[in-house]
C-alpha cells in the first residue's frame, strides 16, 4: 500500500498528534513571549486602529519623498482597517487564555463551547437583521471574513470576554465563588462592565455604530440589556462545561491565563483615552486594578528579544 501523502510529506499520521505535548509548547511559547503578546500586540494594535480610523496612514505617506510615496501609495488602503490584521491581532492576544484552558477542555466542555457558539452565531444574526436583542446596528468594518453580516469568527471576539471575567472574578470571590447564587450574577454584571468599556471604543472607532445613536458615548442602553441576557447565557455555559476547581487549579499554576485581561485593559483603555471616552477608561482602570490585586498584572517589563 502506498504511504499517506500527510505521512510521506513529514506530518504526523491520523490519531498520532500528542496533545499533551501540544499544549506544552503552547504553554511554553505564551511563557517566553509573554511581553510581546499581552503589551507589544494591543499597544500596536491601538495605534494601528486609531490610525485607520482617524486616516493617519495617507498624510503619512504622502509626506515621504515623491518617488516613495508614489511606491507605497498603496499602503494606506491596505492598513486601514485591514480585517486580517485585526483577526491575527486578535487570535495572537488570545493565545495566553486558550494555552491555559486547553488542559481542561473535556467532552463536556466542547459540547457546552459548541452550544455556546449556536447561540452566538444566532443572536447576532438576529441582531443584525432586526435589532433586537442590541439595538439597530451595522458593522462599518469587516472583523475578518463574514457571512450574512456576522464574522466567522465571533467566538474568539466573544467567548474571551465571558471567560476572562470568569476567571477574574473567580480569583477575587475567593470562597464567595463556591455559591451560584454569589458567583453567576457577579461574573454576568463583571461581563456587562467588559462591554462598558469595549463597545464605546467599537463605536468611536467605527467598528460598528448604532441607529440613531445612543446615550452612553453613542451606545444605546438597549444593547447592554441584549449583553445581560447573551452573558447569562455564556456565563451559564462555561459554569456547566468547565470543572471550577480545575479551573482554580490552572490559575494557580499558570501565571499568565489572564494576560488577555491585560491586553484588553491596555487595548480598550488606550482607544477609549484617544477619543476622550473617560467613564470607559475609568472602568478599564478598575479591571486593572482587579488584576493587580490578584496578582495578575505581572506580565514581564521588557521583551525576552531586548534582554
Amino acid at each position: 500500500m502506498a504511504p499517506d501523502w500527510a505521512e510521506s510529506a513529514g506530518w504526523p499520521a491520523s490519531g498520532s498528534i500528542d496533545r499533551d505535548r501540544a499544549e506544552a509548547r503552547l504553554d511554553q511559547l505564551v511563557r517566553t513571549n509573554r511581553f510581546t503578546i499581552a503589551v507589544v500586540f494591543p499597544v500596536t494594535g491601538a495605534v494601528l486602529l486609531l490610525a485607520s480610523a482617524l486616516g493617519w496612514f495617507a498624510p503619512a505617506v504622502a509626506a515621504l519623498p515623491a518617488p516613495l510615496a508614489a511606491e507605497l501609495a498603496w499602503l494606506p488602503g491596505a492598513l486601514a482597517f485591514n480585517p486580517w490584521l485585526v483577526l491575527v491581532g486578535v487570535v495572537v492576544m488570545r493565545l495566553p487564555l486558550v494555552a491555559g484552558v486547553a488542559p481542561l477542555v473535556d467532552r463536556r466542555a466542547i459540547l457546552a463551547l459548541a452550544a455556546l457558539a449556536a447561540y452566538a452565531y444566532g443572536i447576532e444574526f438576529v441582531g443584525v437583521t432586526t435589532g433586537w436583542p442590541y439595538g439597530a446596528f451595522e458593522y462599518g468594518v469587516a472583523l475578518g471574513p463574514m457571512a450574512g453580516g456576522v464574522p466567522l469568527a465571533l467566538p474568539v471576539f466573544f467567548f474571551p470576554l465571558v471567560l476572562n471575567s470568569y476567571l477574574l472574578c473567580l480569583l477575587l470571590l475567593g470562597d464567595l465563588a463556591r455559591s451560584p447564587w454569589v458567583r453567576l450574577p457577579v461574573v454576568v454584571a463583571t461581563v456587562v462592565g467588559i462591554d462598558l468599556v469595549l463597545d464605546p471604543g467599537a463605536v468611536a472607532l467605527g467598528f460598528w455604530a448604532y441607529d440613531g445613536g445612543g446615550a452612553f458615548y453613542g451606545v444605546p442602553w438597549s444593547n447592554y440589556a441584549g449583553w445581560i441576557l447573551s452573558a447569562t447565557v455564556a456565563v451559564g455555559a462555561f459554569d456547566f462545561g468547565l470543572d471550577r476547581e480545575a479551573l482554580l487549579a490552572r490559575l494557580d499554576a499558570c501565571p499568565f491565563m489572564l494576560d488577555d485581561m491585560v491586553s484588553f485593559v491596555i487595548l480598550w483603555g488606550g482607544v477609549n483615552a484617544a477619543f476622550g471616552n473617560w467613564l470607559p477608561v475609568a472602568l478599564a482602570g478598575l479591571f486593572g486594578l482587579g488584576l493587580v490585586v490578584t496578582d495578575r498584572f505581572d506580565v514581564p517589563t521588557r521583551p525576552r528579544w531586548a534582554e
